[in-house]
């Protein structure tokens, strides 16, 4: 039986030129196009597909509608495939798409459209349960991982750097509590941590909290540089 893919993709010229190639490969069978995150849910529930082939960035937002759907598959229809196409070789796109989990999940760079094998290969991978990783997108996750690790903010936690994040906006002891779904006194001791892991406990309260958004910033700035 062939692979039933739902395809996902609001550039007509790329989605066409999917289309007409996979169609080519006698084991995958496209059963629906979609531009938008909507018509691919809508079209998910209709079709019952095997696998979904989707960009990253489609209507509504052009934000990360693809690995939305691919978290919200993964909650309720976790047997369907996500292969998701990036124009961006994105460290940060590919941990979002992979956090729960890698099985039946793949990430690809759109530049290997013209190459069908690795489109079907890697439809083939996420259906039998595997996942891919486009090798460009390997590099920069290493690139970011060296980076995170040469970086001050390497010492933090997970949960630090979240509530580092939540500082750098600005945001109240109380808004931050609020927005991570903590007691505020947690968060407080979040900070405390902070600072005395970046060396910032012997300055004034608003000092310190500006040095740390700082050094925030500067550590986003870093791998876009390099």
């Amino acid at each position: 039986m062939p692979i039933r893919v739902v395809l996902a993709e609001d550039n007509l010229l790329v989605r066409e030129g999917l289309r007409q190639l996979l169609a080519t490969v006698e084991d995958i069978d496209i059963v629906a196009v979609c531009e938008g995150r909507d018509d691919l849910l809508e079209t998910i529930e209709r079709e019952r597909p095997d696998a979904v082939l989707t960009d990253i960035r489609m209507p509504p937002g052009h934000s990360a509608e693809g690995i939305e759907v691919a978290h919200q598959l993964r909650r309720s229809r976790p047997a369907i495939g996500v292969v998701a196409l990036s124009q961006f070789a994105d460290a940060e796109y590919a941990l979002q798409l992979f956090e729960g989990g890698s099985s039946g999940r793949a990430y690809l760079l759109k530049e290997r459209v013209n190459d069908v094998e690795q489109i079907a290969s890697a439809l083939r991978a996420v259906v039998a349960g595997g996942s891919v990783v486009d090798p460009k997108v390997v590099e920069a996750l290493i690139a970011a991982r060296a980076a995170r690790q040469e970086s001050p903010l390497g010492v933090l936690t997970a949960r630090e750097r979240d509530v580092l994040a939540a500082v750098a906006e600005g945001k109240s002891n109380a808004a931050i509590a609020r927005a991570l779904f903590l007691a505020e006194s947690s968060v407080e001791k979040h900070i405390n941590s902070i600072f005395s892991k970046l060396g910032l406990s012997e300055e004034p309260e608003i000092h310190r909290r500006v040095r740390a958004t700082l050094l925030f910033l500067a550590d986003r700035r870093a791998p876009e540089q390099a």
